[in-house]
């Protein structure tokens, strides 16, 4: 008589594959002189989201702005504080400015610049950056809260730049960051992805001298340790 067929035995269950390590926990702290980001608006994100589809342009009509707003050399005495150029090379560039490398951003600036272009202008001698938008009497908004300027670099027309609240990538890079005083080179591959042609997240840090001049005008000087060649970076934001 034929012994009865045992049932096969369970296989023992599958290993999971081991998890990457969490992120490390946000450290930031708020800046002593605002305590929070203001919520866009819905027309404010439209605003934006049109901007991000429209193909970076470099129009070759040049218009000056006026000569006093644009001066060689740079006012001391003001606030220092940090600021961050970032982005991939061949996309806009981003401008975040911060009371220290372990403060949340005060503004985050989307120019329509590429990152790689800007990096070279500065490479090859001083950069002046100015931001104008229309004066609204009727508004009691803060000059570094304004939605969308008019960008010149050099005197040359370029597009527009958006002030946007930081996003949850604009915050891990200022984690990454937030050890780095001054410094320029690319984001780790693990923090930062890579794009489909190997472009990587590049980043230049410094301090920078905040001058008040009006409720209507502020200027960042970027601090060049050789103070002999004065300011490779100089970022001007007008209300007219």
């Amino acid at each position: 008589m034929a012994e009865p067929r045992k049932s096969p035995s369970p296989a023992p269950p599958l290993r999971s594959s081991p998890q990457s390590s969490p992120l490390p926990a946000m450290s930031l702290q708020p800046s002593p002189k605002r305590s929070g980001f203001s919520k866009p608006t819905k027309l404010l994100r439209q605003v934006r989201s049109v901007f991000r589809t429209l193909p970076i342009l470099s129009p070759a009509c040049r218009i000056p702005l006026n000569g006093s707003r644009l001066h060689d050399g740079y006012v001391h005495g003001g606030a220092r504080i940090t600021g961050t150029i970032f982005g991939y090379r061949k996309s806009r560039v981003n401008l975040a400015f911060q009371e220290s490398p372990r403060c949340l951003p005060i503004l985050i600036l989307e120019l329509a610049i590429p990152t790689g272009k800007l990096l070279q202008d500065m490479g090859q001698g001083l950069v002046r950056l100015a931001l104008e938008c229309e004066k609204r009497p009727s508004e009691k908004r803060k000059i570094l809260e304004e939605p969308i300027w008019t960008l010149y670099c050099n005197g040359r027309k370029s597009g527009y730049g958006v002030r946007r609240d930081p996003s949850s990538e604009d915050m891990k890079i200022m984690q990454t960051l937030n050890a780095v005083s001054m410094g320029a080179g690319v984001i780790p591959a693990e923090e930062a992805a890579e794009t489909a042609d190997g472009d990587q997240l590049t980043y230049m840090r410094a301090y920078f001298e905040r001058v008040t001049g009006s409720k209507d005008s502020e200027t960042f000087y970027m601090m060049n340790p050789d103070s002999s060649n004065g300011a490779e970076l100089s970022v001007f934001l007008v209300r007219i």
